[in-house]
């Protein structure tokens, strides 16, 4: 989200005037949210051409659909997946559907657009513009870490096949589900990699909301982005022998994320279906195709808005273990088969994903609304 932020503010300003009032950081959260109105109104009589406000997050938002003083200007939310789907009774019934006050919703994908539109939201208030990906040429990763350095490293025995998952240990991306499901079927030479956030004992808070009740233990976690899956994948990952085939490396530093990426055969996304979470896009899924990892990934939520099937991808059924399987062990048996489906998939990648056309297609929505 904040990536998708970065790129839509850096790159609106290639197209009109962009006043940002961004928390970075510094100071009080809470006082950055109670003096927004203030702030807002400070920037609109400073600059009295400005036509658009936009909300670029639905918390954002949820601070400012009461606020006075500005309604003539148009307003306009990004929505992307989780802060629509929060399970939340209060938000979904009193909160969400109030968004219709707003002049537009633009939602990362389709899934998060009908989840919207589901709980309230009016579908003639609602588009879909995808996230980009950052369009860059196989030589510019400075790859100063070479695969043979890295193997050493990690104790990988050269020739087996890198099978790679990125992200928070969160239980909507599966990897506790994979771990346990789909590793014990896979044949052949390989290791499953993770990498990512991740602490290999739990901490105090972990401690803390172990014992809280679950309903409100969910609620505290999807909102902190708080690792759900991590205690699973814990205990798979202390089973004698396990680590042979899974290993979670933690979280690296970008430029090593980016060499794995290179070094991987594959790259797997096994969400698993939770309820009040959701994933709102599949930007992960559009880094590793571009990086030329075959992709592999489940076919849920905002995902097939990023993989498209056989295209830059291929999409698989969510907890069916047997294809999973079935699938990566070709791959495992044969990934010299698989090398065609990289180039193309990565070609696919580079020619229907990037920043600047997800730019350009705000900056037109914006342009529409001015009437």
């Amino acid at each position: 989200m904040e990536k998708q932020s970065f790129e839509l503010i850096t790159g609106m300003q290639r197209h009109c005037n962009v006043h940002r009032i961004v928390y970075d950081g510094a100071g009080s959260r809470v006082l950055f949210f109670l003096q927004l109105r203030k702030r807002i109104l400070q920037v609109c009589q400073q600059h009295p051409k400005i036509q658009v406000i936009h909300f670029n997050d639905a918390l954002l938002a949820t601070f400012c659909i009461w606020h006075k003083g500005y309604e003539h200007l148009k307003r306009t939310v990004t929505l992307h997946g989780l802060d629509v789907v929060f399970p939340s009774g209060i938000y979904r019934k009193h909160v969400l559907p109030k968004f219709n006050q707003f002049d537009h919703l633009i939602a990362v994908s389709r899934a998060t657009a009908d989840r919207a539109i589901a709980l309230g939201i009016a579908a003639d208030k609602v588009s879909v513009i995808s996230n980009g990906v950052d369009q860059r040429s196989d030589d510019s990763h400075n790859l100063s870490w070479p695969k043979p350095e890295f193997l050493k490293q990690y104790a990988i025995p050269p020739g087996k096949l890198i099978l790679l998952a990125i992200g928070r240990p969160v239980k909507r991306k599966g990897f506790s589900w994979f771990i346990r499901e789909v590793v014990p079927k896979l044949n052949g030479s390989f290791i499953v990699l993770f990498i990512g956030p991740f602490d290999k004992q739990p901490k105090i808070l972990e401690r803390v909301l172990s014992v809280v009740p679950e309903n409100l233990r969910q609620k505290i976690m999807l909102f902190l982005g708080f690792g759900s899956d991590a205690g699973a994948i814990r205990e798979l990952l202390d089973i004698p022998g396990a680590d042979g085939q899974v290993r979670h490396l933690g979280r690296l530093p970008e430029e090593q994320k980016q060499a794995i990426l290179k070094f991987s055969d594959a790259f797997i996304m096994p969400n698993v279906s939770v309820n009040g979470d959701m994933e709102g896009f599949g930007l992960v899924c559009l880094e590793a195709a571009l990086a030329g990892a075959t992709v592999f990934a489940a076919n849920i939520d905002g995902i097939p808005d990023a993989i498209q099937h056989e295209k830059n991808g291929f999409l698989l059924p969510i907890e069916d273990s047997n294809i999973w399987a079935s699938k990566l062990n070709k791959l495992i048996a044969n990934p010299e088969g698989f090398e065609a489906h990289k180039m193309n998939f990565q070609q696919f990648t580079m020619d229907n994903y990037s920043w600047e056309k997800m730019v350009k297609a705000y900056y037109e929505l914006f342009l529409s609304l001015r009437g």
